[in-house]
């Protein structure tokens, strides 16, 4: 296998200069330059197509996310945003994301060469990822039959879902819970995404489904009818308060190279709830959640690992299978079904 062409697209010469060296130093990795923005860009493109793009949102002459649909159109290729953390920023950047961008490098408005300097493994990584993605899986599941029900908060149960999901989980998870009727099972999330971005995350997908998706909170109550997403830089985990379930929201170390980590919030599933809980790893770069899915599974947890046809990359999930810790393997189609009759298994 040849090495992955990648093209970086950033007004800023300083990004372009680092993130050059820092790929560069990856011998998986070739850059086939670097430019200004997405006109020069497009004139670079036409002699050779890179396999990766890292994308800059706010360009001149044409933003990153107008460039983004014109290359998803023409010739869909996977595109890394590498953009400033801000408020406004977050919002542009998750919109792209959306529009189909694979994953996020965030850089801050001070301190940036050091800050790339420093996190130069992880703009390789996230390339890497990239390069594995296969864009055309990003359907939407079918939709479980729906029940009328109204969409209210029941009384808390002591059955619960643990998902765990990386590159390519926004568009899964939208596919997902989207796909859920209102009397759906607690649901508690790990989606890799950072700070600022996993609140609009929960925002948008809360006005899409049918059930209640909200960031969680230290101290939110596991409920039917409710998700409950990690905040981005910081862990989950579950916790009992009585007969209910609550989760923890707090700093720490990263684990596994991520905060939130799947590992962290499955492990305390797995602790917390043991046979009482389903555990679902979706696609994603690496193996966050592999050990604490086999943790779930020992623990008399029901478990299933994405399909590797259906993963934008196929990472968490092989490394979860390879452990032993997926009772099966299937689909993303199949996971809203899948999980609605696991509900049915436990009684809940």
């Amino acid at each position: 296998m040849g090495k992955i062409k990648v093209l970086i697209v950033d007004d800023s010469a300083v990004v372009r200069q680092v993130l050059t060296e820092q790929l560069q130093r990856d011998p998986a990795i070739e850059v086939l330059g670097a430019a200004a923005d997405p006109i020069f860009a497009q004139k670079r493109m036409q002699i050779q197509w890179p396999d990766v793009i890292v994308l800059d949102i706010e360009m001149p002459r044409m933003d990153g996310i107008t460039f983004l649909k014109q290359i998803m159109a023409q010739r869909p290729t996977p595109v890394v945003i590498c953009s400033t953390l801000t408020e406004k920023g977050a919002e542009t950047t998750f919109s792209a994301m959306q529009a189909g961008a694979v994953s996020i490098i965030t850089k801050p408005k001070a301190g940036l060469k050091d800050f790339l300097q420093d996190s130069g493994n992880d703009v390789a990584s996230a390339v890497k990822a990239a390069a594995k993605a296969k864009l055309h899986n990003s359907r939407r599941a079918p939709v479980c039959e729906q029940v009328s029900a109204p969409r209210t908060l029941k009384q808390t149960t002591q059955k619960l879902i643990a998902i765990g999901t990386s590159t390519g989980g926004t568009q899964a998870l939208e596919a997902v819970l989207t796909a859920l009727p209102s009397v759906s099972p607690a649901i508690v999330i790990v989606q890799h995404m950072p700070e600022k971005f996993t609140s609009m995350f929960a925002q948008r997908l809360d006005q899409l489904c049918n059930i209640q998706v909200k960031e969680a909170q230290h101290g939110d109550r596991v409920m039917p009818g409710l998700a409950l997403i990690a905040p981005g830089g910081k862990h989950m985990s579950l916790h009992r308060n009585g007969a209910q379930y609550i989760v923890h929201v707090k700093d720490g170390p990263l684990v596994n190279r991520h905060k939130p980590s799947v590992d962290v919030l499955f492990k305390s599933v797995a602790e917390q709830a043991g046979s009482n809980a389903v555990g679902f790893i979706l696609t994603g770069m690496g193996d966050d959640g592999a050990r604490g899915l086999k943790l779930m599974r020992n623990a008399g947890a029901l478990t299933f690992a994405q399909d590797e046809a259906s993963c934008v990359v196929f990472g968490m999930p092989k490394e979860a299978i390879a452990l032993d810790g997926a009772d099966h393997v299937i689909p993303l189609k199949k996971v809203p079904n899948a999980i609605m009759q696991s509900v049915e298994a436990l009684h809940i």
